[in-house]
């Protein structure tokens, strides 16, 4: 399981690159920071119930968060 959070590091760093590249700094620092979690969690050798209870914890915080940004970021608005 420490494999696959590497992979998710190296694929949201390369996400960073094209989000930095097309000119979108605040995503690209955004992926930037969950490459550096993912690496780093990656190499801690942790329990594969561990790992499963990380990834478990970052969906629900990437929901909220998607959540909170649709409803009160993105209100569409009329002009």
């Amino acid at each position: 399981m420490d494999r696959m959070f590497r992979v998710l590091a190296f694929w949201t760093g390369i996400f960073t690159v094209m989000f930095y590249i097309g000119d979108m700094q605040k995503t690209a620092l955004l992926f930037l920071v969950q490459t550096a979690f993912f690496l780093t969690v990656g190499y801690l050798k942790l329990s594969e119930r561990m790992y499963m209870y990380l990834f478990g914890a970052y969906c629900t915080v990437f929901m909220v968060g998607f959540t909170w940004y649709s409803n009160f970021i993105l209100v569409p608005g009329f002009e």
